[in-house]
């Protein structure tokens, strides 16, 4: 990750340039992003076809984990950031808490292509992605299991099972195992849900921390079954590991962009959103990665094929047979609670 500092000299060097060549008013940007390979991608995905098509400048950073960041620099009133790619609820609370801009959709017209919950009042679905069921092929072979009922039946599918530790997705799927509807998962019955996850407890080998960690348990062989992300999955069967999963009751997660306030490039932040989220430069994300566009229209540009629009947690089809996650349940006093009792769970 880059220090402050050091985008405070990328900012000052392309100001610094922007004067030498006569242009003191170059439209600029600082955006940040979660770094690594995701971010590699979305820069040729995003990034620069944005640059390219409003002639600005795109500055980057990166921070795995941008809310603390995010209130240091909206407390001090001068942030340095611009527009975030982070998960929803770090732009829902803190759009609540004054320290994200309550966007202006009258200038955000390619938010219009985007469902309802895929926006808030302070920002727009940027990518998807998806905790799925994954599993051993060599283990099961053609009869793999296909829901969270599947994960639960120790008996029918034997095996070493790993799962996030983390209560979000992990309830989801523990209430859909229950038999829960996907259409009445919320609000979550927290009870029932904790209930169902104890059933399953003693035969989770691994609560995993990390992407990096769930891939390798499967890629491995030290869990036969796994919730793990999609994209981690897939990079593992191209590099030939055993490996597969379902989108069938898969969890849908996204990120979404948003807007520091007193963001200091403030109109040319909203215009880099607007273009960001234009379905025809969303369509570029699936040449990169295998996370899915955030604005559903995408699909609709020609630019996706059938095959890969097959491989996209976001595409219509598979989008349909999973559950969004709900950010706003999430970010209520519940959700909150629910990150206090699950310490207590998985101490126990």
């Amino acid at each position: 990750m880059r220090s402050r500092l050091h985008v405070l000299a990328i900012i000052g060097l392309s100001a610094l340039g922007a004067l030498a060549s006569g242009d003191a008013d170059a439209e600029q940007i600082t955006f940040v992003s979660q770094g690594g390979a995701y971010q590699e991608a979305q820069t040729k995905a995003i990034l620069d076809p944005v640059a390219e098509q409003l002639g600005i400048t795109v500055n980057q950073d990166s921070a795995p984990d941008a809310w603390p960041v995010i209130k240091t620099q909206t407390t001090t009133g001068k942030p340095i950031w611009d527009v975030v790619d982070t998960p929803t609820k770090d732009c829902l609370r803190g759009g609540e808490q004054g320290m994200i801009e309550k966007l202006d959709f009258s200038k955000i017209p390619n938010a219009a292509g985007l469902p309802d919950a895929y926006k808030t009042p302070y920002s727009v679905a940027y990518e998807f992605y998806s905790s799925v069921l994954a599993y051993n092929t060599e283990k099961y072979g053609d009869n793999p299991p296909k829901t969270w009922a599947d994960f639960w039946d120790v008996e029918k599918f034997p095996g070493t099972r790993a799962l996030r530790n983390h209560p979000l997705a992990t309830l989801e799927a523990a209430l859909l195992a229950d038999g829960v509807a996907p259409d009445k998962i919320y609000p979550l019955d927290v009870d029932r849900a904790f209930r169902k996850l104890e059933e399953i407890k003693p035969h989770i080998a691994v609560w995993w921390t990390s992407g990096a960690q769930s891939a390798q348990l499967l890629a491995d062989g030290e869990a036969d079954m796994i919730m793990a992300w999609n994209g981690r999955v897939s990079a593992g069967a191209k590099e030939g590991a055993p490996v597969a999963f379902t989108f069938n009751q898969g969890m849908l997660q996204n990120t979404s962009l948003c807007i520091l306030k007193g963001a200091p490039n403030l109109d040319t932040a909203v215009r880099f959103v607007n273009a960001a989220i234009a379905p025809d430069i969303q369509a570029n994300f699936p040449a990169y990665i295998d996370y899915g566009p955030g604005n559903p229209k995408a699909y609709e540009t020609g630019k996706i094929s059938p095959e890969r629009a097959a491989e996209m947690p976001s595409a219509p089809d598979n989008a349909a047979k999973q559950v969004l996650v709900s950010t706003e349940w999430w970010s209520s006093p519940a959700g909150e609670e629910v990150l206090k009792r699950w310490a207590s769970f998985i101490q126990q």
